[in-house]
């Protein structure tokens, strides 16, 4: 497995575009980072063309010109494995957080979060709520290997959810950190970077 000449960060459902960067500032793979915004999330400015997921893997796909690996958070987990399964050949690595990964996570525990979410953001675009495509049957065409990020005190998306995700991944490795939650990757940057260095260099040949 080659490593990769970028890093391509994907937020949550909210667009923080600064979530991901006290651990990528942390990261030493010699690779160039890259954050990625959704348009009409958090601060990046909606854009005309810009009506349903499928977009924003568009978005995803055009950046994998070369070697990438794709480090993700929740909702940007749906997005980074579709963007994998649509050009695997430049996916070296895929880091999750806390995602359902496409996944049916119904009856795993997970806290319906879409109504509170829409109640509290109103002006997210609607679209991504009702956004229900199961991709569990395409999971083993990923050979990349995959490191999942899971906090065992997250109800939206429980460890069970990070467990199934990584029966279904043929080359994951879960790490589960005790008392997080939903977003650990921010919370616990230093041992996620530590994690992700780890993952990517040990992949190598």
């Amino acid at each position: 497995m080659m490593m990769p000449d970028k890093l391509l960060f994907l937020p949550g459902a909210l667009g923080r575009m600064d979530f991901w960067r006290p651990a990528a500032g942390l990261i030493r793979c010699p690779a160039q980072s890259i954050h990625i915004g959704w348009p009409g999330f958090g601060p990046t400015p909606a854009e005309p063309d810009v009506n349903g997921i499928e977009d924003l893997v568009a978005r995803v796909v055009k950046q994998l010109d070369r070697p990438s690996a794709l480090i993700a958070q929740s909702m940007g987990g749906v997005v980074a494995i579709r963007a994998a399964l649509a050009r695997p050949e430049h996916v070296t690595h895929l880091v999750l957080a806390a995602t359902s990964g496409g996944l049916d996570v119904t009856g795993l525990g997970a806290q319906d979060w879409r109504e509170v979410v829409r109640k509290d953001f109103p002006r997210l675009p609607d679209w991504f709520l009702n956004d229900r495509q199961d991709l569990t049957g395409q999971l083993s065409q990923l050979r990349m290997p995959s490191l999942l990020l899971w906090g065992d005190a997250d109800a939206i998306s429980p460890v069970l959810v990070g467990q199934k995700l990584a029966q279904h991944l043929p080359r994951a490795d879960l790490h589960i950190f005790e008392g997080a939650d939903h977003d650990l990757a921010y919370t616990h940057a230093a041992e996620v970077a530590a994690l992700i260095d780890q993952h990517i260099c040990a992949t190598r040949t």
